[in-house]
């Protein structure tokens, strides 16, 4: 059967499906120039090279065949189009859906999606023999080169026009769109089919079930393996393996537990492939008993466990210190000539260390890895932190007649002596190393450092630091903070300072505790400008700089007199993210009390109280002084109940102080209150206070609103209490 001519006179429908839209600036040319010739037994044009001579060629020698050739190893595809349509044109010829599939697949592979669409779907329109068999190998040439929404639209084309393709053409589409979980089109595909009528099988939703996992719609997920039964589809073995590993992936693995529950007791069989994906998640989760379960189903079974199932049980195995089934895993994987990954012995040394059990770990060691560095440094490790030093240095010595201890076999044992023992020790092994032609590295002098450093020989770790300075070393987190930590507290602060600018420039960063330490030794002997170049050194080096940085700077600041400094530090203290403190708080409301900014002060005072936080009493007195000396403690005036209530250390002092300076600015009503509660507190007004009130209209004076004089004969009124208190 062969296409008319008037099927090139492309017609569309009025409305073209939305998931046919797709821009064309999204597709590229990368599998334009692989398409190959198919072999044919015809006349072979291979010189044929440009337009002209290949249309000369077909003149004479038009059939479909010919055609497929020229336009395979045509590289450009508008030229490829434009010998198509001539060929249309020609009335001794027919296109077939052969020579169809051909343009299509150049176009799309190209980028060339409107034209590639107009000939499918006109193929799929007219429904001629073969055009369903040209489309739907359409789509699978697609997938094969991963132009899935080319496949796509293909594919969208047939089911439009009711062309159909089989089951096998969608799961081929949903299993290659699985793999990018792409959702929505998996989605759109699978509902394509359920449209059609086309009855899915188990592999689609498979498809279906693993995508819905991917995407964490755990619930949809298992609602679709539930309903599989009434779709027509019985689960296979990887259906299951989708569910269990979906559900374990997503924090579910209760639910995944009881999925294999329900899959054994079906009685079916896992594949190598099941038991390779499943074996891993659980021992992963720590469930040993599933991983057991499974490893001796598969080993019944005659099936072979690659590295990845042995590694993974032997740790899991590891740490549930189960040592002996660990070694029999290994051993079998010896016997049927597995080689073990190196991991699996050094969890098996980590085993034997964590249940204390050297003499095993040395008869293992003996016996599996003679020559593997990395279980014996495990050993190693672990005698240095049961303190068995003998041990330690026995199995150091078997390695090293071995040739296989290392710089840094030597340097666990070293550093634990420096740490553990006698600095005498340490350099006896030093001596020891020496002699067996292993060069000390950076480590090495490292652990000497921090070894004299706990013996406070200040002097000897500083020339081995020079040392290393010399070397163009670094010293490792620990031996770092050791050192400065140390020369801190001795109040060598230049020294300290020489290694934390050498430690810096080379990108190391410092511990916090130990940065705020030598940041607070560094003000305490009054440089507090050199503090905070330390403080600027730390972003350099990735050293954190802490609440506690700032403050420490910005009180040096204050205690030096530099209060407009202490502003400037804040905003810097801010920037850096730093929490802001009751303590920064009171620094600024001092500092600017020390400027006489009253209403920063006042303003600072507010934002903190609006935070629930409270000032010490010293900022209170500086805070209170200040706005008094002003006549501002109006600005504040709203605050002062809160600041009473949330403080205990508020003396009659800081009473007085504030009856007065609110008497003096017209806020009587807030000075007689005070007054109250101090007398409520059992304190005594001062001649000031008794003054200021007595001397006044004292007819007028109230006490919380209540008349305290007039027509009064309360013996605790306000002014016979200030009479009596005054001796008068």
């Amino acid at each position: 059967m062969v296409l008319k001519l008037s099927t090139l006179k492309l017609k569309f429908p009025n409305k073209i499906p939305p998931w046919l839209n797709f821009p064309g600036r999204y597709f590229s040319l990368s599998y334009a120039a692989t398409l190959r010739p198919k072999p044919e037994t015809d006349t072979d044009p291979q010189s044929v090279d440009n337009y002209e001579e290949k249309i000369g060629f077909l003149k004479h020698n038009l059939h479909p065949g010919n055609l497929i050739r020229i336009l395979d190893k045509t590289q450009d595809s508008n030229s490829a189009l434009k010998i198509f349509k001539w060929a249309a044109l020609q009335k001794s010829f027919n296109h077939t859906p052969d020579t169809y599939y051909h343009i299509s697949l150049k176009l799309g592979l190209a980028g060339n999606v409107k034209e590639m669409d107009n000939f499918c779907l006109n193929l799929a329109r007219d429904k001629c023999v073969g055009s369903r068999e040209a489309l739907a190998s359409l789509v699978h040439t697609f997938v094969r080169h991963s132009r899935l929404n080319e496949a796509i639209r293909v594919l969208g084309n047939m089911t439009l026009c009711g062309l159909n393709p089989s089951v096998d053409v969608f799961n081929d589409l949903l299993c290659a769109l699985v793999k990018k979980t792409d959702f929505q089109n998996v989605l759109f595909i699978y509902k394509e089919m359920v449209k059609g009528g086309i009855v899915p099988t188990v592999g689609t939703l498979n498809s279906l079930l693993e995508v819905l996992f991917e995407t964490n719609r755990v619930e949809s997920g298992l609602n679709q393996f539930r309903r599989m039964n009434k779709k027509g589809c019985s689960p296979n073995v990887r259906t299951f393996e989708i569910v269990i590993k979906g559900l374990v992936l997503n924090n579910r693995v209760d639910d995944a537990v009881l999925i294999l529950h329900e899959m054994l007791e079906l009685k079916y069989q896992p594949d190598v492939c099941f038991y390779i994906c499943i074996i891993p998640l659980f021992c992963q989760e720590n469930r040993l008993e599933q991983g057991i379960q499974l490893f001796k189903q598969m080993r019944a079974a005659n099936l072979v466990p690659n590295s990845v199932i042995c590694r993974e049980l032997v740790h899991c195995l590891c740490m549930n210190l189960h040592l002996d089934d660990a070694i029999n895993i290994l051993e079998e994987m010896i016997e049927i000539g597995e080689i073990p990954p190196l991991d699996s012995f050094v969890d098996v040394m980590n085993g034997f260390c964590e249940a204390k059990r050297y003499n095993e770990a040395m008869c293992f060691l003996e016996n599996n890895c003679g020559n593997l560095v990395s279980p014996h440094k495990v050993l190693l490790e672990g005698c240095c932190k049961a303190d068995n030093f003998f041990l330690g240095i026995s199995l150091l010595e078997k390695m090293s007649e071995r040739g296989i201890a290392d710089c840094d076999c030597w340097n666990i044992l070293l550093g634990w002596i420096c740490e553990n023992a006698s600095i005498k020790k340490a350099y006896e092994l030093l001596g020891r190393m020496i002699v067996r032609s292993v060069v000390p590295d950076c480590s090495t002098y490292a652990a000497l450092v921090v070894g004299n450093c706990n013996l406070n020989k200040y002097e000897d770790a500083l020339e081995l630091f020079h040392y290393i300075w010399s070397k163009f070393w670094v010293l490792d987190s620990k031996c770092y903070s050791r050192l400065v930590e140390g020369l801190c507290r001795l109040k060598r602060i230049e020294e300290a300072v020489v290694v934390y600018y050498y430690m810096s420039k080379s990108k190391c960063p410092l511990e916090v505790a130990t940065f705020n330490l030598l940041i607070e030794a560094t003000c305490d002997a009054g440089k507090v400008d050199e503090a905070v170049k330390l403080r600027s050194l730390a972003y350099y080096s990735g050293t954190s700089c802490s609440s506690v940085t700032h403050i420490t700077i910005m009180l040096a600041f204050l205690k030096s007199g530099r209060a407009k400094d202490v502003l400037v530090m804040f905003s810097q203290m801010v920037i850096g993210g730093c929490k802001v403190h009751a303590e920064v708080y009171c620094i600024l409301i001092r500092s600017m009390c020390a400027l006489n900014r009253f209403k920063d002060c006042a303003l600072f005072c507010k934002l903190m109280i609006n935070e629930s936080l409270m000032p010490d009493s010293g900022t209170i007195h500086d805070l209170l002084s200040c706005l008094t000396n002003h006549s501002q403690l109006r600005l504040v005036s709203k605050d002062i109940d809160k600041i009473i209530s949330g403080m205990d250390t508020l003396d009659s002092t800081m009473f007085n102080l504030l009856i007065n300076g609110l008497w003096k600015e017209g806020c009587r009503r807030e000075a007689r209150n005070l007054l109250d509660l101090m007398l409520e507190r059992g304190w005594v007004p001062d001649a000031t206070t008794h003054t200021l009130f007595v001397g006044s209209n004292v007819e007028g004076v109230t006490s919380r609103g209540r008349p305290t004089y007039e027509n009064s004969m309360d013996e605790d009124n306000v002014s016979n209490i200030l009479a009596e208190a005054l001796g008068k």
